[in-house]
């Protein structure tokens, strides 16, 4: 009894000094020289790192403001999304069709990209936003693979072959078409994300969020108008993936079916899980955890994605409310 008692309790000590950590950063001064230190050592690392690095820190933060996308939608506003590859999608064959095929600049076709994926939001998200947990997750999943299969089997779109040729951003005459320069594009727009993310938590809608995600019916007895913050969570979320999606086109200039699927949602909203809904420091540690642990553990083989699963299974274990998470959304749940 004594040894059960023992192991029972250990587990819960580990996580008390993780949250001891987390609490250094409620100081202002320490939290914002972290982020010059971070902000200052990403700025300069190209010039001392190998194209390998930057492959894998441009992957970081595209997921890094995917992820943020989709927390707006399920770590803010609590709605289930599963189908959240999609909206990459929308953004990525809408620059990659104006671009390839009709000769349109990269830099033009990015608000028709925003908004083609506000349509896509509308679409999909004002007949079922008034549907609740898993009702709502396989409408969303089914969205995600109605787009996936649109995509595959219309001619514009290169079919089940993909599109090609899409032409690289063009900045006064100079061709980004170096690893480099997408480094600092995605750089620059995981910034932007977060800075938005954070505008959006302390915004008046942010709070409205909280509100619905916590308790539905109690928002709507407050006056908050439940389905126009949830479309807006919507069509929020789905700018920012794509945003990233026209990014992501550029930088390959070749696009298929196959680089949007069903998984990839699935590693997205596992990158939010895991660092924790709704805490934007959270997601962006989730997503690093995603991208980066799986290409350093290139050297243990086929072996890696097993060792991946097993710690990613012991983290929901022993941090079922993920890695950083929300104050509040630790308070509801305990």
């Amino acid at each position: 009894m004594a040894e059960m008692k023992k192991s029972s309790h250990s587990p819960k000590k580990y996580p008390a000094v993780i949250d001891q950590i987390y609490n250094l950063f409620d100081n202002n001064v320490l939290r914002y020289f972290t982020f010059f230190i971070i902000i200052s050592f990403l700025i300069i690392l190209p010039q001392t790192s190998s194209r390998f690095t930057q492959e894998v820190m441009s992957n970081l933060f595209f997921y890094i403001t995917v992820c943020l996308g989709l927390n707006i939608i399920v770590g803010f506003a609590g709605l289930l999304h599963l189908g959240y590859a999609a909206f990459i999608a929308v953004g990525a064959y809408t620059t990659g069709i104006l671009s390839a095929v009709y000769g349109i600049n990269f830099w033009a076709t990015l608000p028709v990209s925003i908004l083609a994926a506000i349509i896509a939001g509308l679409a999909i998200g004002a007949p079922t936003l008034r549907l609740r947990g898993d009702y709502l997750a396989i409408v969303t999943l089914g969205f995600g693979e109605i787009v996936r299969l649109t995509v595959r089997n219309i001619g514009i779109t290169g079919g089940a072959i993909g599109l090609i040729g899409i032409e690289r951003p063009v900045i006064f005459g100079y061709v980004l078409n170096q690893i480099t320069h997408f480094y600092y594009m995605f750089f620059i727009l995981a910034i932007l994300a977060i800075f938005t993310s954070y505008r959006l938590h302390n915004s008046r809608m942010g709070r409205a969020w909280e509100y619905i995600r916590e308790d539905e019916d109690a928002a709507s007895a407050m006056g908050i108008n439940v389905v126009s913050a949830r479309l807006y969570a919507f069509i929020i979320g789905s700018a920012f993936g794509a945003l990233a999606g026209s990014l992501y086109s550029a930088k390959m200039t070749a696009i298929s079916p196959e680089s949007f699927m069903f998984l990839h949602s699935v590693m997205f909203l596992l990158a939010v899980v895991l660092g924790g809904m709704g805490k934007i420091p959270g997601v962006i540690l989730g997503a690093a955890i995603v991208t980066i642990f799986p290409e350093i553990s290139r050297d243990i083989g086929q072996y890696r994605l097993i060792i991946f699963a097993f710690v990613l299974l012991l983290l929901m274990l022993y941090r079922p409310q993920g890695i950083w998470p929300d104050r509040q959304y630790i308070s509801t749940k305990k």
